[in-house]
């Protein structure tokens, strides 16, 4: 045997054996090479598919991508990537990791390397697949961690509305829209009335049971765009875009008659509530989003010392 026979065969038992897939297609597209890995992963060994063509044997695969990209080494003759964050794989190949990764293939990463003859012609060209699986579920499973983050800065963890910080830069954001397009925009301020009154006699668990049911009926009144938030304690805001005065009362008394039919159960009793609202329409006299706060708040103080219980309309 000589030396390049002995370096041939070396070479054919690593590509063999290396746990990654390598096939080599000519210009028909028909199977050159066939390594173990590929026949491993898809079930067919490499006496079934050497000479066939790629597409005949795999007829679920993406024929027209894929062609293409093999197409483009042949004619220009140079490398070709793509990577399982473009398309996440070429063959629908099981994996070997925990259906908690939440994949239901095996990621791949693929090169495409041009086999080029003595006079710089390409031959054929030789595919290698990387299991990228382990990187996609990492990267999966970080994104998912930086999404719950940055929920959990932007969210009140007890009624799981935004919390005020993220209410109030909302705020603002529709405010300069409402000013910059005249576009109609209103703003909801309420408490519970007699909040005090419902932590002395049931205790902290109680005003937080109230708390929580006030929330979800809040989210149960309201169309997607607008925007709810824990403003502090036992008040609200709530961001009506492209709604005037009186759009704003209307959804203002039903969020109010809807918290007073609402008592909430609590261990083996009920705790009724109410809440007081100020209604305040945007204005091109207010000077910023805290102006309009402010007049929204005094609409509440009046409610309040109306008795509780209503909804009151900014002078």
């Amino acid at each position: 045997m000589t030396h390049f026979d002995a370096s041939k065969e070396l070479l054919e038992f690593i590509v063999d054996r290396v746990n990654i897939g390598v096939f080599i297609l000519n210009q028909n597209h028909e199977v050159q090479l066939w390594n173990s890995f590929m026949a491993s992963n898809s079930g067919k060994s490499a006496e079934e598919v050497v000479g066939q063509n790629l597409f005949q044997c795999f007829p679920d695969l993406p024929e027209r991508w894929f062609a293409r990209k093999v197409n483009s080494v042949f004619m220009l003759k140079n490398f070709a990537f793509t990577s399982w964050e473009q398309r996440a794989y070429l063959f629908p190949f099981r994996h070997n990791r925990p259906v908690t990764g939440g994949m239901d293939h095996m990621c791949q990463d693929m090169t495409l390397m041009p086999i080029k003859n003595a006079d710089g012609e390409v031959e054929s060209v030789c595919i290698v697949l990387f299991d990228s699986t382990d990187t996609a579920i990492y990267r999966n499973m970080h994104q998912a961690a930086m999404q719950k983050l940055e929920m959990a800065s932007r969210v009140d963890g007890l009624t799981q509305l935004f919390n005020r910080a993220h209410w109030q830069s909302r705020l603002v954001e529709e405010f300069s829209r409402a000013g910059r397009y005249k576009h109609p925009m209103s703003l909801l301020l309420f408490d519970l009335d007699h909040f005090k009154s419902i932590n002395d006699k049931y205790g902290h668990l109680g005003g937080d049971a109230v708390l929580v049911r006030v929330a979800q009926l809040v989210m149960e009144s309201l169309r997607e765009s607008d925007v709810a938030g824990r403003y502090g304690g036992e008040e609200f805001g709530i961001i009506l875009p492209n709604t005037d005065g009186g759009g704003a009362m209307v959804v203002a008394e039903r969020l109010r008659r809807s918290i007073e039919s609402s008592p909430v159960p609590f261990e083996n009793l009920t705790i009724a509530m109410s809440a007081s609202i100020g209604v305040v329409e945007f204005c091109s006299d207010f000077t910023d989003a805290e102006h309009m706060i402010s007049k929204a708040d005094e609409a509440l103080y009046r409610a309040k010392e109306m008795g509780r219980n209503r909804v009151v309309p900014a002078s």
